[in-house]
């Protein structure tokens, strides 16, 4: 007996009509995937600190022109200060004129050479005066002396402080000198010579007119802003803000 085809004709008609409608339906469109969200900045650093310079090496020596314009004669300063350079002649411990020594002239920083001259003024009132036996020293001259230290086997100078490597003098900020009779410029006694190696020049070592006239040099030199070294009674240092090396040969005035 055939079969009925009353029961599937609904069905075959649905599946037609889903199949059309698939068919009319637009495309699907496709979604663009989420753009990659760029990285967060860096959080920002502290700025590294600026590197600091090296200080001024002191060995730089200045050039002429600036020593020249900052060094003055003393006795322009005034000329009742005695000058009895032994670096420029052959009367000092090393036997011979030092190089940058070309004439018997102390020259000092304007300021210091100022300031001596005041002293020299105080002292008048009592009678006194000042013979300065060296104030500014070229370079040149400091190296001789360290030179002639190692050639007579002498380094113990070097070690003891008696000769320096670099010298406040080579700044023309230091002195060396002693007290006179202003009338007669005889020197005061002060117990031992100038350039004395030994314990007897120092300062506090001496005992009676020595003493007593070492002390004077102190306070007058001191009132005025220098400062004594106390390895010699001799040598005074004066300090200024700025303070510069000079290798300036010492030239007799015609010259400068």
């Amino acid at each position: 007996m055939p079969l009925s085809a009353g029961p599937r004709a609904p069905l075959v008609g649905a599946l037609l009509v889903f199949t059309l409608a698939g068919a009319c339906a637009p495309p699907l469109t496709p979604v663009a995937a989420p753009a990659p969200q760029p990285a967060a900045a860096p959080a920002p650093t502290a700025a590294a600190p600026a590197p600091v310079p090296p200080p001024a090496s002191p060995d730089v020596v200045m050039p002429d022109a600036v020593a020249e314009s900052l060094l003055v004669d003393v006795q322009r300063v005034d000329s009742t200060i005695r000058v009895d350079v032994r670096y420029a002649t052959p009367y000092n411990f090393v036997g011979e004129v030092l190089p940058g020594y070309d004439a018997p002239r102390v020259l000092l920083r304007r300021e210091a050479a100022a300031a001596l001259g005041r002293v020299q003024a105080a002292l008048q009132a009592e009678g006194l005066g000042l013979k300065v036996f060296d104030g500014y020293r070229p370079v040149r001259a400091t190296a001789a002396m360290v030179a002639w230290t190692h050639r007579v086997q002498r380094e113990d100078l070097l070690r003891d402080g008696y000769i320096a490597e670099r010298s406040r003098h080579n700044l023309g900020l230091a002195v060396d000198l002693t007290l006179v009779d202003l009338a007669t410029g005889r020197e005061r006694k002060m117990g031992t010579a100038f350039d004395t190696f030994s314990r007897a020049a120092h300062t506090a070592n001496a005992t009676g007119e020595a003493a007593v006239n070492r002390q004077r040099l102190v306070r007058a030199m001191s009132a005025e802003g220098f400062t004594n070294l106390p390895e010699e009674w001799w040598h005074f240092s004066y300090d200024v803000p700025d303070p510069l090396r000079f290798d300036l040969v010492i030239r007799p005035v015609r010259d400068q």
